[in-house]
Parts: C-alpha cells; structure tokens; sequence
C-alpha cells in the first residue's frame, strides 16, 4: 500500500511539475530579450561615462603639462638672458637639457635659423622650411616678452619623430628659445581613450560583442575583438543598426542571428551583439534551474508524505537491520537500541546479550597472554569487514600510538597494507623478523585464508639485541671499537676487489713509536689511554677513505681507497699525521704527549692482487721506516 500510493502522488506531482515548466519556458522566452537589452543599456551607460571621464582626464593632464613645459621653457630663457657668458656648445646645450629635465632644447635666431642645440645634427636648420617649425617664427613678430607658443604633439620637421615644442621669446636679444618633449604621457592616456582599447577592457559575456559604428560613414570605430575584421555581416552595417535601438534580430556569420542592441552617443551608434544559441543556452539554463528546484520540491513533499505513511515497524526492521551489519563488519561495541513496541525491544536485548558473550570471550583469551608473561599479541580480520580484532599489547609490540592503532583497527584494509609492507623488510640473514624502531624487534606469524587472516607478532628484541652484541664482539676490538684484523682482511678483501677503474688503494701497517716505554713508565692503565686515543684519531678519519683496525699490541692496520692516484693517498695519510699532531694527551698531571706512529703503504690500482701480498707489502714497508728512522710513512717500493 505504501508503495502503491506513493506511486500515484509522484505521477500527479510530476504532472504539475512539467505543466508549471511549460508556462515557466514561454514566460522566460519573452523576458529573456529585455532583460539582455537591460543589460546592455548599463554597460552603454559605463562605456559613455568611461569616454567622458577620459576625456576629461586627458583635457586636465595636457593643461598641467603644458604649463609645466611652459614654465620650463621660461626658466631656459631666463638662464640664457641672465647668463649671457654660458657657452652654447653641444655639450653644454645638453647639460642644460637633463638639468632642466627636457628632451631637447634650441636657440633660434632672429632670421629663423636654429644656431645652438642639445642635437647637433639640428644646428643649422632654417625654421621657414617646414610647415612645424615655420609656426614658431610668428613669435618673432610680436612686441609682447612674454610671447609664447605651444605646439600640439606632431612629427617633427628634421626626423619626423612625434614630438611637443614649447617656444618663448628671449629678453636680451632678439631670439627664441625652443624646448621640446616626447608626448609619452599624452599618448598613453590617448591610447587609453580609443573605443578599441575601452571595448577590451569591458567583462563581456560567452560570444558577446562590444563595437562602435560612425553614424556618418558607417565606418567601425573599435571592437571588443580587434578591428582586424572585414565587417561585411548584416548586423555589422548601418541602415541596419538604425532598427535596433530596442533590440532585434539580425544575421549574423553563416546566416546565425544574433540579436543586436544599439544606442546613439556623440555622433556614433555603441552597439552589443549576442549570438541566439547563447541566448538560448541562457534559457535552457534557467528553465533547467526551475526544473530542478521544481523536483527538489517534489522529492521534498514526496519523502515527507512517505514519512507520514510508513509505520514505525518500517523504521524499527531497518535500525535492527543497520545495527546487525554495524555488527557483522566488526564494530562489536554497537548497542542495538530500537524501541517502540515490546518485541523490538525484547529483540534488541537479546542481540545484546549474544555480542557481550562474544567479547567477553576476547577479553578472557586476552587476559590469558598478559598473565603469561610472554610478550605476544595476536590480531584478526577478514576481508569484508573493516574492523580488526586485536589483543591490548598489539600497538605496543608495533610501537604505535593510540590514534594511529584506533586508526588501524577500524580500517581492516590500512592494517593489512601496513603489515604487508612491514612484513616486505625482514631483517637481514632472518625470515621473519622485523625492526620497528632502533631498540624493538618483533616476529610476525600470518596465516592467510580465503575467509579470514590471522597474525601473531612476538616481541623478540632482547634476542636479536643479544645477537647484535654477539656479532660486535666478534669482529670489533673491546679496547679501541675498531675492527678485529681478520675481520678488517675480510672486508678490504671485498673492497680490493671493487677497485673501480683508474682509481687506487693502499694498505698501511702502523706501529706506535715507544709505547712499550710508556706502558713500563705509566703503567698498563695509561698504556690503555694511549692506545685509545690513538684510536680515536683513527675513528675521526673519513669512512669514505679509510678501513682501521687493531691487529695487536701496539700495531694498527688501514685500508686507504676511493682515491684517484698516489698523491691522493699520501695527502690522506698526511692528514692522518696532522690530526695525530693536534691530538696531545695528558699522561700524567704534569706531563702531556703527543703520539707518535711509524707506518708504512703498498698502493695498487689493480683489482686482482690479493690483500695479503698488499698487507706483506705494507708490512715490509714499515719495517723499512722503522729501520731507517721512527715516525711517518714510507711506500713499498718493489
């Protein structure tokens, strides 16, 4: 029944809706035009404000300028009739001009001709050759001194370059006095004030068109687009335009109409264009816009008469519905609560009792591992559910915090992408061993099914730490930390037999220089200092060139490589000697010393010699250093 009916309502509503929809489309269809001719009026009224805001900042600005050029001018005059003795050279001409901040400047004489100037080229010209200059001789016949006369910005005579002429009458002598400017300032504000460059500047719509048409020649005067066009449209031309005050439809590019809006201004028709699939676009959008508020209402009255006529058992089946699947994905804490009527809630109580036994024997598995002691956790899940059902020591044995585990534990598919990608990385020589953090180790047993996956992680790191220990034993020196000799030969073995092409390594031997005087004098525990610190020296060498070692007693062991040549390996043996020299120890509270170490190197620069001829090379080295004198190095020389 509810189905039924709700069937019904939704045919009577739809039929409203769509009928509503029809008058809505004729209606907008008829506003649609004013209301874009609206439009267009306003932006005519911003474009004819714009013009004779422009034109009035232009008429401002040129009357400033042609005061200030003026005033320039006078001040030219004035320094050349108060300061007859300064030299019109060229170059005093010029310094004038940037003194005076003008591009150019001229004195002309009283028969027309130009006798000093900043451009020497200029000096020389006769003013009555040329419509431009001859103007200003007319200032030679008045009797006024203060007799001026500004030029409007035009092609000068000598380069035809756009240029302003400001001329005055000089005081002490019969003579003018010229500056001149480039109009920079005017012609920006010009260009500022085309139709071209006002139409560019206007937000237009998709398609629309912005353009002026001179009412007398019906010539294009600017266009929102560029007037690189040929303009041969119907709309485009003037006996046509002269219809559209109030809007109408002309043919526009390939026979589209356009509708077309023109109003007359100054002499000129402004006009907008806007082609009729925008228009149309523009009603399709609106009626789409009505049509979906229109089913937004109808899904509104729809839902709340569906509500009206459902029963609360309806809304009671669906919540128990909901909570079993809360339950059955995992979220065991889902209380079902759906009340109502007795049976809802009878049901309800008992769905509760059955998930409280099922925790409650997760509890009681979980207790039974803590009370054990041993450092173990356990976690499951399985694919369609999102939950992961995990032991309390879990996310310390992973070393997570709090949010993060939260953030694990209901999102079964983020826990299994970890895990997997933890489980990628064993820890070398072992299978199933990971490191989590610098100090914990753990072991991970999965066991993967179709249906479920089921995972036990092991905290093992005193083992792997006991090992580590182990192995740092076996092949470090207890007393300096550095390598053990057979380890040390294993590993320049492997390093030897790296070699890259065209670079050199060299074994060095070295043994302390009277340490057994030291060790008798001090004692055994200052015998111990000084080996220390002669290792600490060797600690502070660059990994990236030395392998150390203890080979015994007082003899120590590098391997120098990654060098270039041999004048590369003596230099790093070099800078193993300062580093000795800067490192005094103290053996006594009143005694310090240096230590003080012969050595000797067999370089190669080839992979294939074996480490123990290179050590036997270095080793008679040595010996032959210690013979000849105690201290430094010496090479092996076959």
């Amino acid at each position: 029944m509810q189905k039924t009916f709700i069937r019904h309502t939704s045919v009577i509503i739809s039929t409203a809706i769509f009928l509503t929809l029809f008058i809505n489309f004729l209606f907008t269809l008829h506003t649609l035009q004013s209301q874009q001719f609206n439009t267009f009026y306003a932006k005519s009224e911003q474009i004819i404000h714009t013009l004779k805001n422009n034109q009035a900042e232009l008429k401002i600005m040129q009357e400033n300028l042609d005061v200030d050029y003026l005033t320039r001018a006078k001040a030219a005059a004035y320094i050349f009739d108060t300061q007859e003795e300064i030299s019109m050279n060229t170059e005093e001409m010029q310094y004038l001009t940037n003194l005076l901040n003008v591009d150019e400047l001229h004195i002309i004489d009283e028969k027309g001709f130009i006798v000093s100037s900043s451009v020497s080229k200029y000096i020389g010209i006769d003013m009555n050759n040329h419509k431009q200059t001859r103007a200003f001789l007319a200032l030679l016949e008045m009797d006024g001194e203060n007799a001026y006369l500004i030029q409007e910005p035009q092609p000068n005579a000598a380069e035809h370059r756009v240029m302003q002429y400001v001329g005055v009458l000089q005081k002490s002598k019969k003579g003018i006095v010229q500056v001149g400017f480039k109009p920079t300032r005017q012609m920006e504000a010009e260009s500022r004030n085309t139709y071209e460059y006002i139409f560019s500047k206007f937000p237009t719509d998709t398609g629309e068109e912005l353009f002026a048409v001179d009412t007398s020649t019906g010539e294009i005067l600017g266009h929102s687009g560029g007037i690189d066009q040929a303009f041969q449209e119907e709309y485009y031309q003037l006996d046509q335009l002269w219809g559209c005050m109030k809007g109408a439809w002309k043919k526009g590019k390939n026979g589209k109409a356009m509708y077309v809006a023109a109003r007359e201004y100054n002499h000129m028709l402004l006009c907008a264009a806007l082609p009729q699939e925008i228009l149309l676009q523009q009603l399709f959008k609106q009626v789409f816009t009505t049509l979906l508020y229109l089913l937004i209402i109808e899904a509104i009255v729809i839902l709340f008469l569906n509500y009206l006529v459902k029963r609360k058992v309806v809304d009671g089946i669906h919540r128990i519905i909901e909570n079993l699947d809360s339950i059955t994905k995992g979220n065991l804490d889902t209380t079902v609560t759906v009340g109502g009527n007795q049976e809802f809630e009878a049901l309800s109580r008992g769905i509760n009792r059955m998930v409280r036994s099922i925790t409650n024997s997760a509890d009681r598995i979980a207790a039974i591992i803590e009370i054990s002691g041993i450092p173990l956790a356990a976690f499951e899940y399985t694919p369609d559910t999102a939950h992961v059902f995990a032991t309390p020591g879990l996310k310390e044995l992973l070393a997570l915090s709090d949010q993060t585990a939260e953030q694990f534990y209901s999102n079964a598919p983020l826990f299994d992408h970890y895990i997997r990608e933890k489980m990628k990385h064993p820890l070398e020589g072992e299978q199933d061993i990971f490191q989590i953090d610098e100090s914990r180790y753990v072991r991970i047993h999965m066991s993967d099914s179709p249906n479920k996956h089921l995972g036990i992680v092991t905290d093992v790191s005193n083992d792997i730490m006991e090992k580590k220990q182990m192995q740092y034993e076996n092949t470090h020196d207890t007393l300096t930390g550095l390598y053990k000799f057979s380890h040390f030969k294993l590993l320049a073995a492997k390093l030897l037999q790296e070699l890259p092409a065209e670079s050199m390594c060299a074994a060095v031997m070295i043994d302390l220089d009277n340490f057994k005087s030291i060790n008798d004098t001090f004692g055994h525990d200052i015998g111990d200092f000084y080996l220390q610190s002669f290792s600490h020296v060797m600690h502070r060498m660059p990994c990236k060139h030395f392998l150390t070692a203890r080979r015994s007693g007082d003899e120590f062991c590098m391997m120098i490589f990654g060098c270039k040549d041999k004048n590369h390996v003596t230099d790093l043996l070099h800078m193993f000697y300062e580093a000795l020299d800067d490192t005094p120890i103290a053996l006594s509270p009143t005694q310090s010393r240096i230590i003080h170490a012969s050595s000797g190197f067999a370089c190669t620069s080839d992979s294939s010699v074996n480490i123990e001829e290179l050590l036997c090379h270095a080793d008679k080295a040595l010996y032959e250093r210690k013979r000849q004198a105690k201290g430094g190095f010496g090479e092996y020389l076959p």
